[in-house]
């Protein structure tokens, strides 16, 4: 009996996940206007008593460096804002994380180890500086920024004395894995929740648009600018200066 009771409820809690990321991306899509797409996903290690005894990746690729959390099939160029595209690919890939593809009209963002991205939120909070949303995985955060181009970053890097290997960079043809996924790191979530989600994570309405319906604004973002010294400045005295890797 414990045995059938404990599956109903990894059954339940199963789709409670699914309804989540599908909402997620809905709401990224079809709400805010940022394409998204399924990330490749987790699966099994092939020795579950190897080394790496966490969750491997879906990819042909035996030592994915992030596993779970890149785009694979389909590739990055499908991301969409299109709904029913959005609902027929959670439908059948229920457990995929929800990949950003990032540049363009959508968020750019910065992320570095989540040691490092500890120390560079209360940095900026110190000065008194109004964030967007932060993103955390147990290895790195990545704080979403205004878009920019590869120009312009280009221009701020080559100002800066040093700029650490751990700092990365997601512009335009780049991609992050949004909350709720759960990639082979471990649980994605919001540090920082966009300013249109409530503190439950539900929508917050701003009046209503032309049709009678709620309206609801799209994540304020700052320039990348603003927040540039602080992530160099706190990536710098990371530990080992953060992994390249890890996601």
């Amino acid at each position: 009996m414990r045995e059938i009771l404990g599956r109903r409820r990894r059954l339940r809690l199963r789709r409670k996940e699914a309804t989540a990321r599908l909402d997620a991306a809905l709401t990224c899509a079809t709400v805010w206007q940022w394409p998204v797409l399924p990330g490749v996903g987790t699966a099994q290690p092939a020795d579950p008593y190897g080394e790496s005894a966490g969750l491997g990746c879906a990819c042909p690729e035996p030592d994915c460096a992030v596993p779970g959390a890149h785009p694979f099939d389909p590739g990055l160029l499908a991301a969409t804002t299109d709904e029913r595209m959005v609902r027929w690919w959670w439908t059948n890939r229920p457990a995929a994380p929800v990949l950003l593809a990032t540049g363009g009209r959508a968020p750019c963002a910065v992320s570095l180890p989540a040691v490092a991205g500890a120390r560079a939120l209360s940095a900026l909070d110190a000065l008194g500086m109004r964030l967007g949303p932060v993103v955390a995985t147990p290895t790195r955060w990545s704080l979403l920024v205004a878009p920019y181009t590869l120009e312009r970053l280009g221009e701020l890097l080559y100002a800066k004395d040093w700029v650490p290997s751990s700092l990365r960079f997601h512009g335009e043809g780049g991609y992050l894995v949004l909350p709720p996924s759960r990639t082979g790191a471990g649980q994605v979530r919001w540090e920082r929740p966009p300013a249109s989600l409530g503190a439950s994570g539900s929508l917050v309405s701003r009046g209503r648009g032309k049709d009678g319906a709620p309206a609801v604004a799209s994540p304020w973002l700052p320039d990348v600018e603003a927040v540039l010294d602080a992530l160099v400045e706190a990536s710098t005295g990371a530990p080992g200066g953060g992994s390249r890797l890890a996601h």
